[in-house]
């Protein structure tokens, strides 16, 4: 025997099958990550930017079960990098580990960026560059910024930068600025060819990390006699700050940060995923062990924090780059 169903079981049927389509789908924040996740770093094997990469991206596959790769995609200063991921899908499996220059002072430093840095990525989580203190030559006699203001007017002084329009370039420029002075700044192709000169005494210091310059320290060929932003460094806390020392020009206290960020269309799901996750491996004792050895104080911050720097402390530093008067390539 046949049962037909009734007319009533019918209606019935057919409203469970609307509230059913009327549902929300899956989230693609709760399927992610469904493959393998890669993170374009804008800087080369071995420098700061790439460890950050590849130590927290390993912490990342740990927590998410997603092999993550880092792909170094360097040159222009992160453009290449930031071309290339700003044209990426925006499913948060392609990311890009950057730094304040790409997303801040390119847009003075190039006359045409492939990228739009305020609208073509999402910030996810900031990072600490660390304190970039200024060194000088122990053949130079002075222990703090007046003393060295003055051995300066006495004589002809170089400084080196580790690039045009890099913090230590605009070091050069506010010093010169604060004390009427008029230091040669003296640019190199990155830090390691700076240092060696500041070591040896072709130039009378420089400004930089902490790891890359730990040689001249550790050696005694260089002392530091200042460090930025208004709070003193961990590893050198018997230096002052310059705004301990009375130099309290803006350039000694907004931040160079390392920066991971997606795709401008990146699902907000999965952006706060991420942030939270950066944030919690940042307390991580592999992170705390890195920190350490660069001389960095504050470890991944969240995406509220990024959002925060780029709106504040941003403006400042194209000001500060504009200032330097270079003629954009």
């Amino acid at each position: 025997m046949i049962v037909r169903p009734s007319r009533r079981a019918i209606l019935r049927l057919g409203m469970a099958s609307a509230a059913a389509a009327s549902l929300p789908a899956p989230s693609i924040a709760q399927s992610w990550p469904s493959k393998p996740i890669k993170i374009v770093c804008g800087f080369p094997v071995g420098g700061l930017t790439d460890i950050f990469a590849r130590a927290y991206g390993e912490g990342i596959a740990q927590k998410t079960g997603q092999p993550v790769v880092v792909e170094n995609k360097t040159g222009a200063s992160g453009a290449i990098a930031a071309e290339q991921v700003k044209s990426a899908p925006a499913d948060g499996h392609t990311l890009m580990w950057t730094i304040s220059t790409t997303l801040i002072m390119n847009k003075v430093l190039f006359k045409k960026l492939p990228y739009d840095p305020d609208k073509d990525f999402v910030p996810i989580s900031w990072m600490d560059a660390g304190h970039l203190p200024t060194i000088l030559h122990k053949s130079v006699p002075a222990s703090n910024l007046n003393d060295f203001a003055q051995y300066a007017r006495n004589g002809k002084v170089s400084l080196g930068t580790y690039g045009a329009g890099s913090y230590s370039h605009v070091a050069v420029a506010a010093l010169n600025r604060h004390f009427g002075l008029n230091m040669e700044a003296v640019h190199y192709r990155g830090e390691g060819p700076m240092w060696v000169d500041v070591g040896s005494g072709a130039i009378q210091g420089g400004s930089g990390s902490y790891a890359a310059a730990s040689s001249v320290l550790q050696t005694g060929s260089g002392r530091a006699i200042a460090v930025p932003t208004k709070v003193r460094m961990k590893k050198l806390p018997d230096v002052p700050t310059f705004f301990e020392q009375g130099v309290t020009d803006v350039a000694f206290q907004v931040r160079g940060c390392i920066g991971l960020v997606g795709p401008a269309a990146m699902p907000k799901e999965i952006v706060l995923k991420l942030s939270d996750m950066m944030v919690e491996l940042g307390k991580s004792e592999r992170i705390q062990k890195i920190l350490v050895t660069f001389g960095i104080d504050m470890a991944a911050q969240d995406h509220v924090y990024f959002e925060k720097y780029l709106a504040e402390e941003g403006p400042i530093w194209i000001e500060l780059v504009k200032g330097l008067n270079l003629e954009p390539q």
